[in-house]
C-alpha cells in the first residue's frame, strides 16, 4: 500500500481510500488528512459527506506483535465503558468513552491485502488534549479522568484481557536489562554515563517493593491503562472538562499504582521528559496535589488501603523504571526510542533522575496531602 510520494504516514490516499471502503461511515468520503499525533500508530481524520468525522487508525505490528489481540482488549475495554456509562446515567456518553466503527462485515477491524490491521473510530468534537498539565485545575482533571477509568473497569466481569506486551512494568527485568547492557557496553557509552548508571543502581531496592505485596494480593491485579499521561485525555475544549480516556492499546492487567506513577512522573513537572536544564526539573505541590485530588475522588472506594499508602512511592517507582529503560537504551545503542541527537536518551534517563531526586526529597509532603484527602 506504501508509495513514493505519499506522505508522512508513508501511505498514498488512494490507498487509504480503499482501507476506509471496508467501513460503515454513514456516507462518502470527503477528506482524509493525516493525524500527527501520536508516536505509536499511523493515523488519519476522515469526513464524510453526512457531516460525521472519524479516526482510522493502523495498529503498529512493530510494537503490538499480536494485533489482534490488542483489538480484543480495546473492543472489551471499550463495550464495558460504554456500558457502564449508561447504567450510571452519565452526561453526553457518546463523548465519553472510545466507540469501535464496524466493517461492512461486522467486524471490529479490517485487515488488508498485506496483512495490516486496521479500525475506525468516531471523532470526539469539540475536544482538546494537554501536552503538559500547567495548573493544578489541569492536573486535577487528568487524574480524575484516570480515576473514573479504573473505577468503571472495576466491574469487568469478561475474560482477563491478553497481556499486549509481556512484563510490561517488571522493574526487576527492566533492572536486569540495564545490568546487561552496562555488562555489554557495545557501543562504548558507560564510561560518559558513570553519575547516572550509579544513580539508577543505587536504587534497586524499588524493583523489590511491589512484587511481595502483588503475590499476596496486598496490590490486586487490575485492568490498567499503561500510558496514563496528560495526552490521553481528551477535555471539553470550552469547559476543560475531563471526557475520555483514549489509547487504549497497553490497557491490560496490571496495577492501578503503575497508572498514578505515570501520571506523577509525565504531570508533576512542568518540563519535558528531556529537558537538558536538570535546574527546572522538579515535581510540583500544586500539581501532585491536583492529580491526587481528581484521581482518589473518581475511582471512590475501588482502591486498597495498601494501594492509598503506595500511591506516593509509585510515582518514584515509575519514574526510576523510566530512567533505567532511557538509560539501557543509551547504552545498548538508541535501539528502542526514536532519538534526535547521539546523547538524547542520557538526556532523558538524567532528567527522569533528577525528576526522582524531586520526589523523594517532597515524599512526606505528599503523603500527607494523600492522607488528608483519604480522611476527607
Amino acid at each position: 500500500m506504501r508509495s513514493e510520494g505519499s506522505g508522512v504516514t508513508g501511505y498514498a490516499e488512494s490507498s487509504v481510500r480503499v482501507v476506509l471502503a471496508a467501513f460503515e461511515l454513514g456516507g462518502e468520503i470527503v477528506t482524509v488528512a493525516p493525524l500527527l499525533s501520536g508516536h505509536i500508530n499511523r493515523s488519519w481524520t476522515v469526513a464524510t459527506d453526512a457531516g460525521s468525522r472519524f479516526v482510522l487508525q493502523r495498529v503498529n505490528e512493530t510494537v503490538f506483535l499480536e494485533p489482534e489481540r490488542v483489538m480484543e482488549n480495546v473492543e472489551r475495554v471499550a463495550c464495558h465503558l460504554a456500558g457502564a456509562l449508561a447504567a450510571e446515567g452519565a452526561r453526553e456518553p457518546g463523548r465519553r468513552a472510545l466507540r469501535l466503527v464496524p466493517t461492512r462485515a461486522r467486524a471490529t477491524f479490517h485487515r488488508d491485502a498485506e496483512g495490516g490491521v486496521w479500525r475506525v473510530f468516531p471523532f470526539i468534537e469539540g475536544t482538546t488534549v494537554r501536552e503538559h498539565v500547567a495548573t493544578r485545575e489541569e492536573a486535577r482533571e487528568v487524574g480524575k479522568a484516570f480515576g473514573a477509568f479504573q473505577r468503571l473497569l472495576s466491574t469487568y466481569r469478561g475474560p482477563r484481557l491478553h497481556e499486549t506486551i509481556p512484563h510490561f512494568h517488571d522493574a526487576a527485568r527492566r533492572l536486569g536489562a540495564l545490568e546487561t547492557a552496562l555488562a555489554a557496553d557495545r557501543v562504548g557509552r558507560a564510561d560518559g554515563a558513570r553519575a547516572e548508571i550509579e544513580a539508577a543502581l543505587g536504587r534497586r531496592a524499588m524493583a523489590r517493593i511491589l512484587p511481595p505485596l502483588q503475590a499476596a494480593g496486598a496490590v490486586p491485579e487490575r485492568i490498567a491503562h499503561n500510558d496514563a499521561k496528560s495526552s490521553n485525555v481528551l477535555l471539553d475544549a470550552v469547559t476543560g472538562e475531563a471526557l475520555c480516556v483514549v489509547d487504549l492499546d497497553t490497557v491490560m492487567p496490571g496495577s492501578l499504582l503503575s497508572d498514578f506513577g505515570d501520571m506523577v512522573r509525565s504531570a508533576t513537572s512542568p518540563t519535558a521528559e528531556d529537558e537538558r536544564d536538570l535546574g527546572a526539573v522538579g515535581a510540583e505541590p500544586a500539581l501532585f496535589a491536583g492529580l491526587a485530588e481528581g484521581y482518589l475522588a473518581a475511582a471512590g472506594e475501588i482502591l486498597t488501603a495498601t494501594e492509598r499508602d503506595l500511591l506516593v512511592v509509585a510515582g518514584q517507582i515509575i519514574t526510576w523504571e523510566q530512567a533505567v529503560r532511557f538509560l539501557t537504551d543509551h547504552l545498548d545503542g538508541d535501539r528502542y526510542y526514536r532519538i534526535a541527537s547521539e546523547d538524547h536518551n542520557l538526556v532523558r534517563a538524567r532528567s527522569q533522575l533528577a525528576l526522582l531526586d524531586s520526589l523523594e526529597r517532597q515524599a512526606d509532603d505528599f503523603r500527607a496531602m494523600v492522607q488528608g484527602m483519604s480522611d476527607g
